[in-house]
């Protein structure tokens, strides 16, 4: 078993609170990611779980029981961190082995969780290699295995792959979800990084100033963002941000003005939003070349060409986004100071109210999005 409850969970340095008041259930086998920027409270979270930093004030409870003053060792955790932390005068072998020696394991039994671990991660031909005749992500790999080998109630992952290029973080994202898949073990990793959140999560916690934004499957957080922060974070490039007045309210949604255009955003209607000025989101890659409900004048001022498409960042005439963006065709015929006609589609819009608040999007998803949604909350 690996469940994990939060309650009410704090953190103050002095007069300083930086996690605030945080509810969290974790189910047995879940792979959990919390992500953020910079500041936000993740790794402060994640060190409290696994004991590494006191709690102010809360519950945190592992397979029921409460854990909020025994030591790390104690909690059935195991941790792997952004820096690797190897032995470099130790073999890999040693480095994996090396918790349960300090555990005293019997050797036969030792050997035997080790190579476990080494053919779980393909390091069975490195086991007499020194960390020095590594890769990064064959070091990486060891740090997972000396996790490993613990047989921990839950992984905790604090940022590992941040040290590794592009390409390796890449591969390591997919070794990291065969492994869960492998082990059906809980994890909860964190990282400032939306993409890796978005691959590897069963759920999301996305966390704003201490505080949860919103927790969801990542396809949940795509389609239906509950605030402008989460909107805005989740996804890549971020949304874009329109101001718009709200003219009308009928069964079909908010009818909202937007440089001159009037179109019904199909949300949750409210009477009291008619006469107020709201934000209107929509995502790069719903922009389109050609018609839509609303039409813009797009002047590229920077152009990104990126092979299968193209990244057109742009001013639009009378509205106040000077870094509109749109995700075009690889093959679209733009270029820096030479305006564009696109059409954005009312059904791909999300709508805001003036603190930041989602209205309820009634949005169409296909029968892949609901089934994934459906599984990561089951």
């Amino acid at each position: 078993m690996g469940q994990l409850a939060l309650a009410k969970v704090r953190k103050s340095y002095d007069a300083l609170e930086v996690i605030k008041g945080v509810d969290l259930h974790v189910r047995d086998g879940e792979f959990v990611v919390f992500v953020g920027p910079s500041g936000c409270g993740k790794s402060t979270l994640l060190r409290m779980i696994a004991g590494l930093e006191d709690i102010t004030a809360g519950e945190i409870a592992i397979d029921g029981r409460k854990v909020n003053d025994l030591p790390p060792v104690k909690r059935g955790i195991a941790m792997v961190f952004q820096s690797y932390a190897l032995y470099p005068h130790m073999s890999v072998f040693e480095n994996i082995a090396f918790p349960l020696r300090v555990e005293k394991m019997a050797e036969d039994k030792l050997r035997a969780r080790v190579e476990r671990a080494a053919r779980i991660l393909h390091l069975d031909a490195r086991l007499e290699q020194r960390p020095g005749q590594l890769s990064g992500g064959q070091r990486q790999r060891v740090a997972i295995g000396r996790a490993i080998v613990r047989e921990p109630k839950i992984f905790l992952f604090d940022e590992p792959l941040s040290n590794l290029d592009a390409a390796l973080r890449s591969d390591m994202r997919i070794e990291l979800a065969k492994l869960h898949r492998e082990l059906k073990a809980t994890m909860i990793y964190v990282t400032h990084d939306q993409i890796e959140a978005m691959t590897m999560a069963d759920r999301i916690v996305v966390l704003d100033g201490g505080h949860i934004a919103q927790t969801g499957a990542p396809l949940e957080l795509y389609h239906k963002p509950d605030n402008v922060f989460v909107a805005g974070f989740i996804g890549n490039p971020k949304m874009n941000m329109l101001p718009v007045a709200c003219t009308a309210a009928s069964e079909a949604g908010l009818e909202v003005d937007l440089m001159g255009q009037k179109a019904t955003i199909p949300v949750a209607p409210d009477a009291n939003a008619v006469g107020r000025t709201l934000t209107l989101g929509i995502r790069p890659e719903h922009v389109q070349a050609g018609e839509g409900d609303f039409r813009l004048s797009m002047m590229p001022t920077v152009i990104e060409r990126l092979g299968a498409h193209t990244v057109a960042y742009a001013a639009l005439g009378g509205a106040e986004a000077e870094n509109f963006c749109a995700i075009l065709p690889g093959t679209a015929a733009v270029r820096p100071g030479e305006a564009i006609e696109a059409g954005i589609r009312a059904g791909d819009c999300h709508l805001f109210d003036e603190k930041g608040m989602a209205f309820e999007r009634r949005v169409d998803l296909t029968d892949v999005d609901l089934a994934i949604m459906k599984a990561a909350a089951a």
